[in-house]
């Protein structure tokens, strides 16, 4: 097992508007894609549990095979909204950091 941090060039998350919250994940390397890709590991209900998310919450999630990269979509909570009160991250870049120790076979 290695971590996803592990086996992937870049991890990251960025604001996609101000209600919603984008994750990349890419790759360097083709077998390494197809290893993450094929483990089955990245998968809504896993990105639900690690969010504490509802599966109508993810906007988009889908494996990009020409960059070799994986993307999810999220919509941020009505109460952490960009730029709310109380909102502890105003560009959504350290939103990435769960999926860093998911674990891949």
């Amino acid at each position: 097992m290695k971590k996803l941090k592990d086996l992937a060039k870049v991890i990251r998350s960025k604001n996609s508007g101000p209600y919603e919250i984008t994750f990349d994940v890419m790759f360097s390397d083709l077998k390494i894609y197809k290893q993450v890709k094929n483990s089955g590991i990245l998968t809504r209900e896993h990105i639900c549990k690690l969010y504490s998310i509802d599966p109508i919450d993810i906007v988009t999630f889908m494996f990009f095979d020409p960059a070799l990269a994986f993307k999810a979509t999220l919509r941020r909570t009505s109460s952490n909204a960009q730029g709310s009160i109380g909102e502890r991250d105003t560009f959504g870049t350290q939103q990435h950091v769960p999926l860093l120790d998911i674990e891949i076979p």
